[in-house]
């Protein structure tokens, strides 16, 4: 009875689609058209592929970012987190290489997943348990963990060792059936989340507590294990993103994931997303990734304005997106 009472519209109808969920897709087509009227290459399989395999790390962490949004949280450290994963997975592979070989890689991905998840449980820790805004939460530990991840490189860079390079470059670099494999698993996730969110109980209550924390509280649901849970999904999310992002560099800088906070708000709101809460969109957080890097994409083959302002174009989107839930939601 409870769940019935806290679920919301989106939430019991599944999988249908409204215009509001149709907006991110017809924006991408009509960036799509754009793009090959300004540059015919922009449609070229080869520049196709590469965008939106580059757009799958900023997905399956936003897709981790749409729970937490839904559920009326934010998080600001997936970029540090993402970072300090990605460090933590290459010192442990380097260090067991020596003894078990190219078993270090898969070994290295358990113990990146452990790590996020207990990165995200942190923060949904911090932010239930210790009652602190999730604004301030996370962006406490966005700055701890970018320190650790440049303490952990000495301001430098961790390389993964050279046995290891060739066994996990098909993670970024393979495709099954000419389909990168980081889209392949984007679309796995996506698959994934968009069940749990729309199909589980789990769903039902991330949206009634994003909607209405008073209300879902007294309808019986635990609104700290709710968000909780939601912190948990976004590390595992930046854990999947780190695994498939470790061989397209080879290595882990202090650097690594600067601003992907940004990119991963950005997908989520443009995605349909209400960054209050009470609204999730998982297939609109894909399009809103792709979109994102197929602007930038189009700033690289155009002259109209310089690639080095795609942070920039980036922030304008975010606060359009956000005028726009604003007057539609009036």
């Amino acid at each position: 009875m409870a769940d019935l009472a806290a679920a919301p519209p989106r939430a019991q109808h599944g999988w249908s689609i409204g215009w509001g969920d149709a907006g991110p897709f017809l924006a991408l087509a009509a960036l799509v058209l754009i793009g090959f009227l300004i540059n015919p290459d922009f449609l070229s399989a080869n520049n196709i592929a590469n965008v939106v395999t580059r757009s799958a790390f900023i997905a399956i962490i936003a897709i981790g970012a749409t729970f937490v949004i839904a559920s009326g949280g934010l998080d600001l450290s997936v970029g540090s987190m993402a970072a300090f994963i990605t460090g933590v997975m290459i010192l442990f592979m380097n260090w067991a290489a020596p003894s078990v070989g190219t078993a270090a890689i898969p070994l290295g991905m358990a113990v990146a997943l452990v790590t996020s998840i207990a990165c995200g449980l942190l923060n949904g820790t911090i932010v239930t348990i210790g009652r602190i805004e999730p604004f301030i939460a996370t962006l406490g530990t966005m700055g701890i963990f970018r320190a650790l991840i440049t303490y952990m490189t000495n301001g430098g860079t961790i390389a993964i060792d050279r046995s290891l390079r060739d066994a996990y470059r098909p993670v970024y670099f393979g495709d099954v059936l000419g389909v990168p494999i980081p889209i392949l698993v984007s679309l796995a996730v996506a698959l994934v989340a968009a069940y749990v969110l729309y199909r589980t109980r789990y769903g039902r209550r991330c949206v009634a507590v994003g909607a209405n924390e008073d209300v879902a509280r007294y309808s019986g649901i635990s609104v700290a294990r709710v968000r909780t849970l939601a912190f948990v999904i976004q590390g595992a999310c930046v854990a999947i993103a780190a695994v498939c992002y470790v061989p397209r560099l080879g290595a882990a800088t202090p650097t690594t994931g600067l601003l992907w906070e940004l990119q991963v708000i950005t997908a989520v709101v443009i995605g349909g997303t209400a960054l209050r809460g009470g609204r999730g969109r998982v297939w609109g957080t894909v399009a809103g990734a792709v979109i994102l890097e197929f602007i930038a994409n189009l700033m690289v083959l155009s002259d109209f304005v310089s690639e080095y302002l795609v942070a920039a174009v980036q922030g304008v989107i975010i606060i359009i997106a956000m005028l726009i839930q604003r007057m539609s939601k009036r």
